[in-house]
């Protein structure tokens, strides 16, 4: 018997796309403020917003709208560009959950997607500390 990934019925019980794009608003809002992420992106924050939001509706078992345009996430080599060591990785990951915590859709879902965001932005780690 096979183990459903519990990131891949996310989708199905927030029920459409309207909080994705909530919870990457949030996010980017705090990444505008913070000192240690903002200097990573670039000035125009609308492409990387759309993106993450895709990226996000995809890997929770929503459209596959992300691959359909930009192929496989690759997201580790996407980033690559970027110094991202424990510091950048820290400030995500408490960007992310303080946008959690404002989209109510995502309540039932906090503590699988805490443990997804925590692994995903040390994976992309690829600076020493």
């Amino acid at each position: 018997m096979q183990a459903i990934d519990p990131l891949s019925v996310i989708y199905k019980s927030v029920g459409g796309e309207g909080p994705y794009y909530q919870l990457v608003e949030a996010f980017y809002q705090g990444v505008e403020k913070d000192p240690v992420l903002r200097p990573l992106y670039p000035e125009d924050l609308g492409p990387g917003k759309k993106h993450l939001a895709q990226f996000l509706i995809q890997r929770t078992g929503g459209a596959t709208t992300y691959s359909d345009e930009r192929g496989h996430p690759r997201m580790r080599g996407r980033h690559m560009p970027f110094k991202i060591g424990q510091t950048e990785r820290d400030a995500w990951v408490t960007n992310m959950e303080a946008a959690l915590e404002v989209v109510p859709e995502f309540q039932a879902h906090k503590a699988t997607l805490k443990e997804f965001f925590a692994s995903f932005a040390t994976f992309m780690i690829n600076q020493p500390s």
